[in-house]
């Protein structure tokens, strides 16, 4: 988002930061675009191995040029290394992109470093060695008239990236229901025994399908804490397949119509037409801004899901969040839940192709573009 604020102080800045985040990075390099004094939000990147040091500051200018409205940047390295009475960590990837903003055009706010036992910035040559003090960013971390509008941070990047806790009952709730649903979808089944008696409970549910874009816009206003454990299973057996949680995605970053329009365009390609593009193109990042508010809601509702799934059907709610991470601009988080979900099914489709977007520094257009609402919070989990 955008953000004004008036740091007295590098400290004060470097007080800011994490709260802008949401989180207290750790072996980090954080990006700052600004507009002139405004900040144009934050991406956060692994620190690259020295040897990578050079190709880690292009792409890191890289990225803030990409940006339409960005004329200036500051960098804040947070690091576990220390000073030591010496140089600050990380000097070479400050010079590095240092160079390549002037090389670019973008003015240098600032260039500062927070290391384990002390802080700095790397453009003041009266830095004492070993760094200045850490408390006094602590102290203009309490600092009211800059911050007080801002929560205070707490956890790192990964923090937020876990499933919620369900219990063994919720679990064993939705893993009934997931099997009464796939009974009523694909009819009478046979055993030993005779014929499996459909659950009344299981076809309600399956006669949800006839509306998919009506059951996906409905699901932004489910509570994910109490869940119904059929909604839950419904939704579960439309992530675990391809064509039907690409209409959720699409619809999800926009409206039902588009939703609409996406289901159409899955059965014509069902039909033997060609792959909707811009189905396609969705899913590679392309298109329009989407509803961050709306991407939100749905990630809420699919880690809920996961999280209760039978763990062999996990994959695909998993893949699922990992994508609306990624469109979130939280690629740690989407890097974490596709980890989960190839330990589970490492040939998983969405699982690979959210994976391999993630490690390549691939961001969704959408990313880049003007706002005042929306920006990325985590470029990528490493500087590839």
């Amino acid at each position: 988002m955008t953000t004004i604020v008036k740091a007295a102080s590098a400290a004060e800045f470097l007080s800011f930061v994490p709260r802008m985040l949401g989180y207290v990075p750790t072996n980090s390099a954080v990006l700052i675009p600004f507009q002139g004094t405004r900040t144009l939000g934050a991406m956060r990147i692994d620190l690259p191995a020295a040897a990578d040091t050079d190709a880690a500051a292009a792409t890191y200018v890289g990225l803030v040029c990409r940006i339409e409205a960005a004329d200036a940047l500051a960098v804040v390295v947070f690091t576990d290394e220390r000073f030591d009475g010496g140089l600050a960590p990380a000097a070479a990837l400050a010079e590095g992109i240092r160079e390549r903003a002037d090389a670019s055009g973008l003015r240098v706010v600032d260039l500062l470093c927070r290391a384990s036992d002390g802080w700095a910035s790397y453009l003041d040559a009266d830095t004492p060695p070993g760094g200045r003090p850490l408390p006094e960013i602590l102290g203009a971390d309490a600092s009211p008239a800059a911050l007080a509008d801002i929560p205070f941070a707490g956890g790192d990047q990964w923090t937020g990236a876990a499933l919620p806790a369900v219990d063994l009952a919720e679990k064993e709730r939705v893993g009934h229901a997931l099997q009464a649903i796939r009974v009523a979808i694909e009819g009478f089944g046979s055993t030993a025994a005779g014929p499996k008696r459909i659950d009344p409970r299981g076809l309600e549910a399956a006669c949800l399908l006839d509306d998919l874009p009506a059951l996906f816009e409905e699901a932004l206003q489910w509570n994910p804490e109490m869940l119904d454990p059929f909604d839950a299973a419904l939704l579960l057996w439309c992530l675990e397949r391809p064509a039907t949680r690409d209409v959720a995605l699409v619809q999800w970053c926009d409206d039902i119509d588009r939703g609409d329009e996406a289901m159409a365009a899955q059965l014509r390609w069902e039909a033997g037409e060609p792959y909707p593009a811009e189905v396609a193109q969705r899913m590679w990042g392309e298109g329009p801004q989407p509803s961050a508010e709306r991407l939100r809601g749905a990630l809420e509702v699919t880690r809920r899901v996961a999280a209760a799934a039978p763990r062999a059907a996990r994959p695909g709610p998993l893949a699922v969040c990992a994508w609306l991470s990624w469109a979130l601009g939280r690629s740690t988080h989407a890097e974490w839940f596709v980890r989960e979900a190839a330990e589970i099914d490492p040939t998983h489709g969405l699982t690979g192709i959210v994976q391999a977007m993630v490690r390549s520094g691939h961001l969704p257009e959408w990313a880049f573009a003007r706002t005042d609402v929306w920006r990325p919070e985590d470029a990528m989990d490493a500087a590839g």
